[in-house]
């Protein structure tokens, strides 16, 4: 097999599959890093113990991380794959966003109005901040009622991130094609490489 490849080298060896391999890289990733942080810290801090909420919250905080990471990955291969997982963290940041929201009506806090100052401050550090270690330290000098807003705030921007790109994967899609399209003509390159090496 070595000596096969070792013959195809010289002649043509096209990057079939790309090394997916810096999510990390990715804001809407990074954002969703922070969210997960955010909610481990929110759960084991203000709720009992035992409550059901907290495996909730905390299981769909890490859905809409990896599924970050399985839909990256996946793209090299399956636009089709990306597209499904990319949604599937948008609708597990989606359910999460609704927690946070019912444990600020359940327990009579105050959800930010839009256009207030809290919100518009909170925006702009959303906007400059994607670092993890910039929001823990951030939230563990606040009480419940702002850290609950805070990551409400946070998971409207990941969406928004998500769903940019999710915009991009569709148009280059329209523009590149998907993996097949890909595999299709690289291999009738490859052909007219060998037949002009031929000749």
């Amino acid at each position: 097999m070595s000596l096969y490849f070792n013959c195809l080298t010289p002649l043509y060896m096209p990057n079939l599959i790309p090394n997916r391999s810096n999510y990390r890289e990715l804001l809407c990733y990074r954002k969703a890093e922070t969210i997960y942080d955010i909610t481990y810290h929110f759960t084991r801090n203000y709720f009992s113990k035992g409550d059901r909420t907290i495996d909730q919250m905390v299981q769909a905080a890490r859905s809409g991380k990896q599924n970050i990471v399985e839909g990256y990955a996946a793209g090299a291969t399956s636009t089709e794959t990306e597209i499904k997982l990319f949604n599937v963290a948008k609708s597990s940041l989606q359910e999460l966003l609704i927690d946070y929201e019912d444990y600020i009506r359940t327990h009579n806090l105050v959800r930010w109005d839009k256009g207030s100052k809290q919100m518009k401050r909170a925006q702009e550090l959303g906007r400059e901040h994607n670092e993890t270690e910039f929001w823990m330290k951030l939230i563990k000098t606040r009480n419940a009622e702002t850290t609950a807003n805070l990551a409400i705030i946070l998971i409207y921007q990941a969406d928004y991130l998500l769903y940019k790109y999710l915009q991009a994967v569709g148009e280059r899609f329209l523009h590149q094609g998907g993996f097949r399209e890909k595999l299709t003509r690289e291999r009738v390159e490859f052909r007219k490489r060998a037949n002009n090496q031929q000749h």
